[in-house]
């Protein structure tokens, strides 16, 4: 396997053996070494109500996806991610987000991340250290990704007529 490039999204809700949730995601940083962007806070997703801390890191590596992936759940476990609830709180989530040889789909692992163009939490981070980085799939950099999700859109007009008293 040649050198890769991997944006992999990290985050946290929950005090770990690492302390809150923000030094969860240090410590986790600290671990994949590479380029990491600055950590964020973020409201949760789905039923969880803990706040959570993300980041981004470019990592290069030798691994397929699919061994980066492995290596990614080790970690979540040595961190103390437990297995269960799809939305609930973890000490340390670890995605791959993208590949510098595009896409990928195997039954455990889709790259680019399905969910990542919806995700202000990803996209920021992502921003920070990977602008210019396309979607293999939209074709669309990280920066239009995150400008096309953060954009101020107008109200709609209303189309009520006010025919006076």
């Amino acid at each position: 396997m040649r050198r890769s490039t991997y944006l992999v999204a990290v985050g946290s809700n929950r005090v770990g053996r690492h302390g809150r949730p923000r030094g969860e995601v240090a410590a986790a940083l600290r671990l994949l070494g590479g380029r990491a962007s600055p950590i964020i806070a973020s409201a949760p997703l789905g039923p969880s109500t803990r706040t959570f801390a993300n980041a981004a890191v470019l990592i290069e590596s030798d691994e397929a996806p699919a061994e980066l992936l492995k290596r990614l759940k080790r970690i979540e476990r040595a961190f103390g991610r437990r297995t269960g609830r799809r939305w609930g709180a973890r000490v340390i989530d670890l995605d791959i987000i993208l590949w510098s040889g595009g896409r990928i789909a195997t039954p455990t692992l889709t790259v680019p991340h399905r969910a990542f163009r919806t995700r202000s939490f990803v996209l920021a981070p992502a921003l920070a250290i990977a602008p210019a980085w396309r979607d293999p799939v939209t074709g669309r950099s990280v920066r239009q990704l995150h400008t096309r999700l953060t954009a101020r859109r107008p109200a709609p007009r209303s189309r009520e007529h006010c025919w006076g008293p």
